[in-house]
């Protein structure tokens, strides 16, 4: 959540979300790993022709009020972006796609900055989601790229 990190992730995820041809309304993912991850892809289309919002998806639905499992910048009908700070089993990823679609939208796919390599990308990808990442977590820590 560091200002620098924010600018950082931003402008390197709509960046990845451009290269894998993707043109979602919004991204968003399970609170809160997803949430600074969104809000920075956000902040870093703000007065460009094409802004990307951002929506969370709550763990559970609220028990009071409308009882929304998604808040923020989602409609039903959007298409979107899974966010996810890092992806490791997959397990957060494929529950928010569910939580969209449940919702009444259409994932294009999973964005993640760092997959862990510990199999989550493969399960995302079985479930037939494409998964773009930013980097491994090999290559931080000075492994093979």
């Amino acid at each position: 959540m560091h200002a620098d990190g924010l600018a950082l992730i931003g402008d390197l995820g709509v960046a990845a979300i451009r290269d894998a041809g993707w043109r979602p309304a919004a991204v968003g993912g399970l609170t809160l790993g997803a949430d600074p991850v969104a809000y920075a892809i956000a902040r870093a289309t703000a007065g460009t022709a094409s802004p990307i919002h951002a929506f969370t998806v709550r763990k559970a639905a609220k028990t009071h009020g409308v009882g929304k499992r998604l808040e923020g910048c989602f409609e039903p009908g959007d298409t979107v972006v899974v966010v996810e700070d890092v992806v490791t089993t997959g397990a957060s990823a494929l529950e928010a796609a569910a939580a969209v679609r449940d919702a009444g939208g259409t994932v294009c796919g999973v964005l993640a900055v760092v997959d862990r390599e510990e199999g989550g990308r493969e399960a995302v990808e079985r479930a037939g989601l494409a998964v773009y990442t930013i980097c491994r977590l090999s290559e931080l820590l000075g492994g093979p790229s």
